[in-house]
């Protein structure tokens, strides 16, 4: 779906529409538009990556669409329901059961195991979790000899994809990963985006990244690009074969 598309409302397809996305704040005496009538619509089961300067909106933009932060006006509607009016208890319902995240930071508990880490979205919302889904989880992230491990006795790059399998282990509608290979050297962070194009293509996940780093856009189906709160491209792209990716 385009971008123009996206103002018609969401199609069956689409996990995430935003429509006429605004966002102001006060800097001092001025007032601040990171987002100036944003539309866009992400599709199920694709990898949508964000692009554009610092201070062009797309971490904004991702907060927004995730309910991590309050829009000035527009809408975002996430998997069939509409953000815009929830209560701060129903985000956080959504949140846990709708959405998975990915952070720079990976914000794994140091005092639990890789495997409690995993499976804390699924225990917060005071749920079993899913053995055989866990098991699997792991074993395509490369993780499965690493569970009873504690974060500080982790690699970076294992730690990321500790927080991977966890923003997957509920079955999400949606994953947003903010900036997910910031904090990685080259290697693990292409060995990240790759477990991300993974999810997208064995799992039928949706991915949204926010990312500065241009290797990203190698792995997706569709960059968007934000200048100054606007969406100045939108171009739906062919993950790049020589990754040696499964299609």
């Amino acid at each position: 779906m385009t971008a123009h598309a996206a103002a018609n409302g969401p199609a069956p397809d689409d996990v995430v529409t935003t429509t006429a996305l605004v966002k102001t704040y006060r800097q001092g005496a001025d007032e601040v538009r990171a987002l100036d009538g944003v539309s866009v619509a992400v599709r199920r089961a694709r990898f949508t990556a964000v692009v554009g300067p610092s201070g062009s909106g797309k971490s904004t933009l991702l907060h927004c669409a995730a309910g991590l932060d309050t829009v000035t006006s527009g809408s975002v509607v996430l998997d069939g329901t509409e953000l815009t009016g929830l209560t701060d208890r129903q985000l956080t319902r959504l949140r846990r059961r709708r959405i998975g995240f990915v952070f720079q930071s990976f914000n794994l508990l140091p005092q639990l195991t890789a495997y409690e880490n995993v499976v804390l979205p699924v225990t917060m919302s005071g749920r079993r979790p899913d053995r055989e889904r866990v098991d699997h989880l792991c074993e395509v992230l490369g993780i499965a000899h690493r569970l009873s491990h504690r974060p500080a006795e982790l690699s970076g790059g294992q730690q990321q994809r500790v927080a991977v399998a966890r923003a997957l282990v509920a079955r999400p509608a949606v994953v947003f990963a903010d900036e997910p290979t910031g904090n990685l050297d080259s290697r693990a962070g292409a060995e990240v985006l790759t477990m991300l194009r993974r999810a997208v293509d064995e799992l039928g996940q949706t991915v949204v990244t926010v990312t500065h780093d241009p290797a990203a856009t190698r792995y997706a189906d569709r960059v968007l690009t934000l200048a100054d709160g606007r969406l100045a491209g939108d171009e739906h792209t062919t993950p790049d074969d020589t990754l040696g990716r499964r299609r």
